[in-house]
């Protein structure tokens, strides 16, 4: 089947994730190119920070924001204010719904969209135009997988074989000027995590951060979100105390999260959104994943796992990821750990 170019063209894509939405570039930007403008909006959660992710891609429009939590698009009263803001906000022509879920599938019905695609999974299949018959193993797959094959089915090809994240460039001389005393390489350390048994752990990172200090290895920069200022307050500290030195980059808007990533020369950390951001800007990234099963999308993703028989985060040791950093990273950083 071979879709004709389209006019205004939304994607829903509800995952809420900063690594959900990053997973999805390739397909965004595969469906961009189907398009008259070459561009698409997104609707999604704000969660995924996606208006500060997505800000410098040039595939892509408007961000539009999904509101579930805050009980605004919840339940039909929700849907029928999501079908009013669609049909008021673009004209659409097309819509994508990268998510298997009817009610996305019902509030496009509902805004007049005259051409709906998506998973056709369940109640979902009755409220698309263009039939889609996904394999059986890759309906209920995981969303990258079953995206992947919703193109296949559609022949629609994908020009990138892995995400590729746009950099903003104000951000990237805010970057350049905030940090410029800080002698190169970069490392930045991902201190952050969604779920407790995600998490390295303080002692751990500051270990980390001290064994690098010790081996001039570079600039060793602390990234996370609001959230983790406490955590990283104590990285900082026990740092510190020992003699040793970090740079504090927490609570940075998001795309200059990714304009210090960009300029880093590897990035090592827990299993979060900006760990898939390092590998979307080509960084080489160890992810730490002692709770959580490794992500293989990219090949800038180095997982690394506890030692066999041993499971959590815990039983990863700091020489474990100096043996991991002496391997993977670029040659500023190698002949430090050689």
């Amino acid at each position: 089947m071979k879709l004709a170019p389209s006019g205004p063209t939304l994607i829903v894509q509800p995952l809420p994730g900063i690594g959900d939405m990053v997973w999805h570039l390739p397909h965004i930007h595969a469906i961009a190119a189907t398009t008259i403008a070459g561009k698409v909006d997104i609707l999604t959660k704000p969660r995924s920070q996606a208006d500060r992710l997505l800000r410098a891609d040039p595939q892509v429009g408007k961000i539009l924001w999904l509101e579930r939590e805050s009980g605004r698009h919840a339940g039909l009263g929700g849907v029928l204010r999501l079908a009013t803001a669609l049909r008021q906000g673009g004209g659409y022509q097309r819509v994508w719904i990268l998510h298997g879920s009817a009610r996305y599938a019902l509030a496009a019905w509902l805004a007049g969209i005259p051409e709906r695609l998506g998973y056709g999974v369940g109640l979902q299949s009755l409220l698309l135009t263009v039939p889609v018959h996904l394999p059986p193993e890759r309906r209920h797959a995981h969303p990258i997988l079953r995206a992947d094959a919703l193109l296949d089915v559609l022949g629609i090809a994908r020009g990138e074989k892995e995400p590729r994240l746009a950099l903003a460039t104000e951000a990237d001389r805010a970057m350049a000027a905030r940090f410029a005393t800080w002698p190169t390489p970069w490392i930045a350390l991902g201190v952050g995590s969604s779920e407790t048994w995600k998490q390295w752990g303080a002692a751990r990172f500051a270990e980390l951060t001290l064994a690098l200090n010790h081996r001039r290895a570079g600039s060793i920069f602390i990234v996370g979100g609001s959230a983790e200022r406490p955590l990283a307050e104590d990285i900082l500290a026990r740092v510190r105390d020992d003699g040793g030195a970090a740079v504090d980059a927490v609570a940075l808007p998001l795309e200059q999260v990714a304009a210090l990533l960009a300029r880093c020369c590897c990035y090592i950390g827990n299993d979060t959104g900006v760990l898939n951001m390092a590998a979307a800007l080509q960084v080489p990234a160890i992810g730490l994943f002692g709770g959580s099963a490794p992500l293989w999308h990219s090949r800038f993703i180095h997982p690394l796992l506890p030692p066999a028989g041993e499971r959590g985060m815990a039983a990863i040791t700091v020489s474990q990821v100096l043996e991991a950093l002496a391997r993977w990273s670029g040659p500023d950083v190698h002949h430090t750990l050689a």
